[in-house]
């Protein structure tokens, strides 16, 4: 299975790059964040022309998520939002059944500033997003943008970050309380010491100086095999990039397991 997930900032506006990715990769899932979109506002008759159904939590200008499979797939159980994450209204969470495998896609909040209300609320999104995991049943795939950078290894200078968020130690603490559930980081479990990112500014010419961070990621249950995971740089160059680039993890599911 090729699972990707990619922070698109804007369906809309990156929807000619997501269509050339589909072209180009052909993922069996891809999970996307910051949708930005409303229900009607869902570009159904363009992805079906590429092959792919959408099942969308939209978020109206500012969040949302979503799940893409290819047309013929079925996609069952679909849930939306986390209980007792802080704010319901914001549209960060959606899981999906795809044949045997559960399948979340999650938009962590940013944070904004330490020890803001925003951070606060962050914290307590991970807090509820670590207790969704220990309900779910493997397997289980959970892709997204967690915006939380793991370790110092996962971003490209620790002392510009010295004080910010995405690198605080309640930050990681908690994305290690995820991994403590039973799920295993693919890029680390692959690549122990390689240093990639999935995140560049605009700013500053970031990208071209590979200032970033890794803050996506793809979490799986023991029982799937990793066979690779790796970011896709071509997706943060040319015309209208995300700021984000895919993530893409190939995948073996546990024996019995399908696609339904």
């Amino acid at each position: 299975m090729r699972l990707v997930t990619w922070n698109v900032n804007s369906l809309r506006a990156r929807m000619p790059r997501v269509v050339e990715f589909l072209e180009a990769h052909a993922p069996d899932v891809l999970c996307l964040q910051e949708i930005k979109c409303s229900e009607e506002q869902l570009p159904h008759l363009d992805l079906q022309a590429s092959g792919y159904r959408v099942v969308a939590y939209p978020g109206g200008p500012r969040e949302g998520v979503a799940v893409l499979v290819p047309a013929d797939q079925e996609v069952g159980n679909v849930r939306c939002g986390l209980p007792d994450e802080p704010d319901p209204g914001e549209a960060r969470w959606i899981e999906v059944e795809v044949g045997d495998l559960t399948v979340g896609s999650v938009y962590v909040p940013n944070g904004r500033e330490v020890g803001s209300p925003t951070y606060e609320a962050k914290l307590a999104f991970l807090d509820a997003l670590r207790a969704r995991f220990a309900e779910l049943s493997s397997p289980l795939v959970v892709a997204g943008d967690f915006n939380v950078a793991p370790t110092d290894a996962d971003v490209w200078d620790p002392d510009v970050f010295d004080g910010a968020t995405h690198v605080t130690e309640p930050e990681r603490e908690r994305f290690g309380a995820l991994l403590e559930t039973g799920l295993v980081d693919a890029f680390r479990a692959v690549e122990p010491d390689t240093r990639q990112f999935t995140w560049w500014d605009y700013r500053g010419g970031s990208f071209h100086k590979n200032e970033g961070m890794r803050i996506d990621a793809v979490l799986a249950t023991p029982d799937i095999d990793v066979g690779s995971c790796g970011i896709v740089r071509d997706f943060r160059k040319g015309k209208k990039p995300s700021d984000h680039a895919p993530l893409l993890a190939e995948l073996a599911l546990p024996e019995g397991a399908n696609r339904g």
